[in-house]
């Protein structure tokens, strides 16, 4: 049995007419009585009841026209799904991102996708920028948010959004921030960074920021999550330098002040490989 024979049956079932069936198909009346028998042959029972003035379905006909329009209406769907998994449509993107990437870029994007490719799923993973490279090379990751200053051969990176740094102090810090003239105010402060593991290219202009205001940091706690860091500096553990934007959308018991006149600024980037296949990858990009 081939497709041919269920598109043929169901021509004649709802014609009940074998020549208009046959006109309708573009085959000739006897081709079309072939193609009727062989395939009463192949299910063993007789689908059609005629004679010289009339055809009706039989009970097996009358069934088998339910399951022939179910089939064939699937396989349509199943064309059209093709088609677009193909066009990247439908399917799976899996995104890799940093933590100070989820207050306002992640939710942007998975809100643009739901507006415009609401068949597009999307899997998210928070991870350190080394973690992004090596998945998104691996063929693990479609997609990171990275903070890096290049990418290895094979992959391509592209800048989304550039941030200020802003000091971040315990709210009973004696500071305020009409005081907050330099950095070198807080030489004497214990501080809270980000890990070197969650980026070192960060990591160096943090450190940088500190140098430039004539102090090398006494560190006293690492951490590659932010709302670790604002729980250590809101207990009065030290002070932290985070990208401005990374305040959105936490609650905690802390100040933000923009650090002034300095040079140093903060790139998120996103990064994917060349030879991804996804075609979910291409639609996305174009969205962000």
């Amino acid at each position: 049995m081939e497709i041919r024979h269920l598109t043929y049956f169901k021509a004649v079932a709802e014609e009940l007419n074998f020549r208009k069936a046959a006109d309708r198909l573009f085959i000739s009346q006897p081709g079309l009585s072939r193609q009727i028998r062989q395939l009463e042959e192949e299910l063993q029972v007789r689908l059609f009841d005629r004679d010289q003035k009339s055809v009706s379905l039989t009970k097996a006909g009358s069934y088998l026209k339910e399951e022939v329009d179910f089939v064939l209406n699937h396989l349509d769907t199943i064309k059209g799904q093709l088609s677009q998994i193909h066009a990247g449509k439908i399917g799976e993107l899996r995104i890799g991102f940093l933590g100070s990437a989820s207050n306002q870029l992640i939710p942007r994007l998975v809100s643009r996708l739901n507006t415009h490719q609401p068949l597009i799923s999307v899997n998210l993973e928070e991870l350190s920028n080394s973690i992004q490279v090596e998945m998104v090379q691996n063929d693990k990751l479609d997609l990171g948010f990275v903070r890096l200053a290049s990418v290895p051969e094979g992959l391509e990176m592209r800048k989304v959004s550039r941030d200020s740094f802003s000091l971040v102090v315990p709210k009973n810090h004696p500071i305020q921030t009409s005081d907050f003239v330099s950095m070198d105010q807080f030489k004497d402060d214990s501080f809270v960074l980000f890990s070197s593991d969650y980026s070192n290219y960060y990591y160096e202009q943090i450190i940088g920021i500190c140098r430039d205001a004539g102090f090398s940091p006494k560190i006293q706690h690492k951490s590659v999550h932010a709302l670790t860091i604002f729980r250590l500096v809101e207990n009065g553990l030290g002070v932290a330098i985070v990208p401005t934007s990374i305040q959105e959308g936490y609650e905690t018991n802390v100040r933000f002040m923009e650090i002034p006149k300095i040079s140093q600024f903060t790139e998120l980037a996103i990064i994917w490989k060349t030879s991804n296949r996804n075609p979910v990858l291409a639609q996305v990009l174009e969205l962000i």
